[in-house]
């Protein structure tokens, strides 16, 4: 049975039944049916889409020892870092062989997991202590998104034989009204094994490069 974290709260994934050979990060998130803005709202132009999509990115920094990013990888021009250790939708595997993102879900339609980082755990070099996941609502600042529309968030950590290990559910509210981007978890290394823990930390910018440089470089 999996168990279910509260934000700071953080669980050993250390258990005989447990296969983290390879173990799939997955997101998912709804978005909330926006209320009409009524009589004023005609008024002054402020409707919205009702079908207005989200785009959602799941992005993985894999630390070191350090708690930093030691290779950011080759900047490219319009396409951010390339080929280190930072995995999202234009830098999809690690060098390694061991992480990679298994595709870029543009509107968080459908059932089940929206996107999925997968990462070999047993197999991952002893350098890497961390894996942490960020997420961002792509071009938010410019399209007025924000996770305050953004309901039945959540991530789980599910083995390679398909158990649920652990999740972390997030829906937004008011107090997320101005933000676009969140520590939503990490994985920690262990002596022997993996935690996961739920951070659930946002900020107001729509990019995951405003979290890397202010906390992993």
């Amino acid at each position: 049975m999996a168990v279910t974290l509260k934000k700071g709260q953080g669980v050993s994934l250390k258990k005989a039944e447990n296969d983290l050979s390879q173990v799939t990060i997955g997101l998912g998130w709804d978005i909330a049916e926006r209320k009409s803005g009524g009589i004023l709202g005609g008024i002054f132009g402020k409707k919205q889409p009702e079908n207005e999509e989200y785009d959602l990115d799941v992005v993985a920094f894999l630390c070191g020892a350090n708690g930093k990013v030691n290779d950011i990888g080759t900047q490219e021009e319009n396409r951010g870092p390339i080929g280190g250790d930072i995995i999202f939708f234009n830098s999809m595997q690690h060098p390694t062989g061991q992480v990679w993102l298994t595709g870029d879900n543009c509107s968080g339609a459908g059932e089940g997991d929206d996107e999925q980082i997968i990462a070999n755990l047993n197999s991952l070099p002893e350098r890497y202590h961390r894996i942490v996941f960020v997420v961002q609502i792509y071009d938010g600042i410019q399209k007025h998104q924000s996770f305050g529309q953004v309901k039945n968030a959540y991530i789980r950590a599910v083995d390679a034989k398909n158990r649920e290990m652990a999740r972390f559910d997030l829906s937004g509210d008011a107090s997320y009204a101005n933000c676009r981007s969140m520590i939503f978890a990490e994985l920690e290394r262990e002596t022997a094994g993996w935690k996961l823990r739920a951070i659930g930390t946002p900020f107001e910018k729509d990019s995951f490069g405003y979290i890397l440089t202010q906390y992993y470089l």
